[in-house]
């Protein structure tokens, strides 16, 4: 599967009385369209994947899909507990999703074989990218195991232990060249040079969701932008726990898309943030267009 250059995670767009925005969702995905992205994956993290239901997961999957219609890939979130992530995995098939990006499951944690025929079961649906994250951390021979499972292409890693990254990718492409790594970590292009340097080029962007020119500025190498706008991004970021989320939400309705507010137990951004976010957002596009 060709997946390259910046990856969208679409936001999850709400109404009002907090239901799924249809036709918002959709000019979010065309807007990013037209930006050229690698690959898109809705109904992600980005997209509030842990608070929605399996029928508006479906719904949003089926969206995006009418809007990408087959140009570039499109993968869906899955997870949980293994009833509901097979579910979504069929849901996804159905609408036309090319691929899985599969969250940990929850809670519930057995030996690394148990674990196996997790992943195993949902890959018989649709091709899988298992996300290392929360309570999934995995040892190289582990991933070595995953990547031998059909239909398992790659792994997306959201703990950023570099060590452990560089072991893993020599152990998996000594036996599996073709398979796939991803920076998964929030704001993943500050981290990228220290990926780059253990052979992970691919990377999620949740700045492409709300401000595509800064992502692909970044993409062509305007490394201005990592001290004026990622590294000032990323403090904000941590000043509030879910801010990853609804930073990137709050980023779209500054940008002019009113895709509504997070949902509990995420909180929104507050006014003296949402202030500092809008004059970054105005630095990042100014370095961007110069």
């Amino acid at each position: 599967m060709n997946l390259s250059g910046v990856l969208f995670f679409p936001v999850t767009p709400f109404d009002a009385d907090g239901t799924l925005a249809e036709q918002v969702l959709a000019e979010h995905v065309r807007q990013g369209m037209e930006h050229g992205p690698g690959g898109v994956f809705v109904a992600c993290g980005t997209g509030e994947f842990s608070a929605l239901s399996e029928s508006e997961h479906a719904r949003a999957t089926q969206i995006a899909a009418q809007v990408v219609d087959g140009r570039v890939p499109l993968f869906s979130g899955a997870g949980g507990p293994i009833g509901t992530a097979l579910n979504q995995a069929r849901a996804a098939r159905e609408a036309g999703a090319d691929g899985l990006l599969l969250m940990p499951p929850y809670l519930a944690q057995g030996p690394g074989h148990g674990f196996e025929a997790y992943v195993r079961a949902i890959a018989e649906v649709l091709p899988v990218i298992v996300y290392q994250r929360g309570s999934v951390v995995l040892e190289p021979d582990a991933v070595v195991a995953l990547a031998g499972i059909p239909g398992v292409i790659g792994l997306k890693d959201g703990l950023g232990d570099i060590d452990r990254m560089q072991r893993t990718v020599l152990a998996v492409r000594e036996k599996y060249p073709d398979f796939l790594f991803f920076n998964g970590l929030p704001t993943a292009e500050l981290t990228m040079p220290a990926y780059r340097g253990i052979g992970v080029e691919l990377y999620s962007s949740a700045v492409f969701a709300f401000a595509p020119e800064i992502a692909l500025a970044y993409l062509n190498g305007d490394e201005r932008l990592l001290t004026e706008f990622y590294a000032p991004l990323v403090r904000l970021r941590g000043k509030v726990p879910g801010y990853p989320v609804a930073l990137v939400k709050a980023g779209v309705r500054l940008r002019g898309l009113d895709v509504g507010a997070v949902r509990p137990p995420l909180v929104e951004v507050s006014d003296e943030h949402l202030a500092e976010l809008d004059e970054l957002i105005k630095t990042g596009l100014d370095l961007a267009a110069s």
